[in-house]
């Protein structure tokens, strides 16, 4: 039963997903086991980690070519309401898909040759436009396409299967956020092994889809090409509209999206950009026969749309009977979409690191994990994507209102930068690449446009609303970086270091080895140094003085009595009164923290982690440096 409290779920898979990323990178052994042994940074650019373009393909198109399994259900989707004799349109309507998508492979393609290095929108734009807004609301567009890729492609897969299984049925939630973490586990270990995990399901989806084709027409071939379940051609359904064909549309053009994957992965093809531009002519082949194939036959069999029962299915079925062949189909065509979220693995890791760069992001996605992937990006878009699920509890209807403005605006936003590249260069053949681009860029913003006001009160008002605030919010960022940047800049000619005077505090729970050690540091590194003991009553205070004076006043004692049984705010009382004095007041106060370090992790769950609290609250003084003087236990 769902929780009656709706946070609930979406603040522990974050929280799960938290710890299991603290698990992974801060325990060597689980880390080691789960992620690999880690690699060189020098082995970065050698052809062994670099993918040859046939097996790029797989990895990088899943995305584009699972999308064959719900794109034309999603356009026939909206014209089911007028009846029967709106199916015919699914031909039509799957035509022009096929069209658009020709269309941005050739677009594409010309932007790999343009820019060989990858970024796809965001580096065309950037190259292209002036103002830096551009760029950012292709990135922003991009990264919550990925993240909504993820979402999308995981429900679909788990949907079909729950379609084919009942008792997998109010279970999708659980069963997609599990999928998830399987694929985020897997790519942590890296390009190249994620590859040949997940290739060769893809190449035997492809097989699956294109016998299923060849088996629609053997069935047709014997049974005629016009059958009684074959709706009539050409006739205008009452009700039908042009926003509504536009609409359906828009709706259908959900097969096209995750082309822009590949842009922005050539440098992982070891081939290069000819690489890239193989593997999108065969992908836009492959996908183009298995588009038109799939939907001719959904129409010659009449199949209607059904919530329980994908279109997919539902020919699969007329076809195989529900034996080991149907079976084989559906299982793959889950597996299939599931893997479509993997080649998000690679694109938006990638296309994040490389807004960091420019400091439109934080930093940290720029870092390589053990396995030189950005695993910082990666573990961000499972946990983002997780929570999609989780709210919109993996309905892919849901989601693909909000799944499909992101990827049209970035492709708009391409085909804009490339047309005025054209403009500006004026290189061989400029005229016909900027006639294929510009009217690129006026198709796709016009699916762009219908989906937002079509789909605005079914979900697409939150992507209108998050870009913005992702592009203001990347603009605060590297605002930050230039300011901090502008601040730590110094004249190396008139700054240069000079000696402080420190005032050394070390606080003290009793005499004991940990204080000797913490005490004869710090008088090792300044001169002025101070004891400070907080007690709780004044027998413990008295009792420290006497003890201390025994022990032979190695330095200065201060005593302090906290009624209230705290430390920190003593401690802080105690620094301030020494930060304002003004007979004697020093540069800077270092607080010595000492801290015992136990021989087994687990015995950290026995002790006090007092310190770490201390360094955390006395990051709000300025002049104070904390540092901890660690003693290993020996047992």
């Amino acid at each position: 039963m769902r929780s009656q409290v709706p946070w609930i779920h979406p603040v522990l898979i974050c929280i799960t997903l938290a710890v299991i990323a603290f698990a992974i990178f801060n325990f060597g052994n689980v880390r080691r086991f789960v992620v690999g042994r880690p690699i060189r940074s020098r082995e970065l650019n050698q052809a062994h980690m670099k993918l040859v373009w046939w097996l790029a393909l797989p990895v990088l198109a899943a995305d584009l070519y699972s999308s064959v399994a719900y794109g034309p259900e999603a356009g026939i989707t909206e014209l089911a309401s007028l009846g029967v004799k709106a199916k015919w349109l699914i031909l039509p309507i799957t035509a022009s898909t096929v069209f658009l998508l020709v269309l941005l492979i050739i677009s594409y393609v010309m932007g790999v040759m343009a820019y060989p290095n990858g970024g796809g929108a965001y580096a065309i734009s950037k190259d292209n436009f002036k103002h830096p807004w551009v760029s950012l609301v292709a990135a922003s567009a991009l990264l919550v396409d990925y993240v909504l890729t993820v979402a999308v492609s995981v429900s679909s897969g788990v949907q079909t299967m729950a379609s084919s299984y009942p008792v997998l049925a109010g279970h999708e939630t659980l069963i997609s956020v599990f999928c998830v973490f399987v694929i985020l586990l897997i790519n942590l270990r890296g390009v190249s092994e994620s590859a040949q995990v997940f290739a060769y399901p893809t190449f035997f989806f492809m097989v699956c889809m294109l016998l299923l084709i060849g088996a629609g027409f053997r069935d047709e071939f014997q049974h005629h090409f016009v059958q009684p379940s074959t709706p009539p051609f050409g006739t205008i359904p009452q009700g039908l509209t042009l926003m509504l064909l536009l609409k359906a549309f828009s709706s259908a053009c959900s097969s096209v999206t995750g082309l822009e994957t590949i842009s922005n992965a050539v440098p992982i093809f070891r081939e290069g950009k000819s690489g890239a531009i193989k593997a999108y002519i065969a992908l836009g082949i492959v996908t183009s026969v298995t588009l038109l194939g799939f939907s001719y036959h959904l129409y010659v069999k009449g199949i209607s749309v059904n919530p329980h029962n994908t279109m997919l299915s539902q020919l699969a079925g007329l076809y195989f009977g529900h034996g080991a062949m149907y079976q084989i189909i559906i299982i793959f065509t889950f597996v299939v979409l599931i893997l479509a979220a993997n080649s998000t693995f690679t694109g938006f890791p990638q296309l994040a690191a490389l807004v960091a760069n420019d400091r439109y992001l934080p930093r940290v996605l720029t870092l390589r994990g053990d396995r030189l992937g950005y695993s910082n990006g990666m573990i961000v878009l499972a946990a983002l994507s997780a929570l999609l699920i989780e709210v919109f509890h993996a309905q892919t209807n849901a989601l693909i209102p909000l799944y499909a403005i992101g990827v049209f605006i970035a492709f708009t936003v391409a085909q804009l930068g490339l047309t005025r590249r054209w403009l500006r260069t004026r290189e061989r053949g400029w005229q016909i690449k900027g006639a294929i681009n510009s009217f690129g860029a006026a198709i796709t913003a016009m699916v762009a446009v219908i989906f937002a006001v079509t789909k605005f009160t079914g979900g697409a008002w939150i992507v209108l609303i998050v870009l913005p605030i992702i592009v203001i919010a990347a603009t605060r960022i590297r605002k930050h970086y230039l300011d901090v940047a502008d601040e730590l800049r110094i004249d190396i000619n008139q700054v240069r270091p000079t000696e402080h005077r420190v005032l050394s505090i070390v606080l003290i729970s009793g005499i004991h080895r940990l204080s000797a050690e913490a005490i004869s540091f710090a008088m090792s590194t300044s001169k002025d140094v101070i004891a400070l003991y907080i007690g709780f009553d004044d027998e413990s205070i008295e009792r420290m003085e006497e003890k201390w004076e025994a022990w032979g006043n190695p330095c200065r004692l201060v005593t302090i009595k906290s009624e209230y049984r705290s430390l920190l705010y003593p401690l802080s009382k105690f620094v301030r009164r020494i930060e304002t004095y003004e007979g004697g007041k020093p540069d800077h106060i270092q607080l010595f923290i000492a801290q015992f370090v136990p021989k087994k992790w687990w015995h950290n769950l026995l002790h006090n982690q007092t310190s770490l609290l201390i360094r955390t609250w006395m990051l709000r003084h300025k002049d104070v440096i904390v540092s901890t003087v660690p003693y290993h236990l020996k047992k």
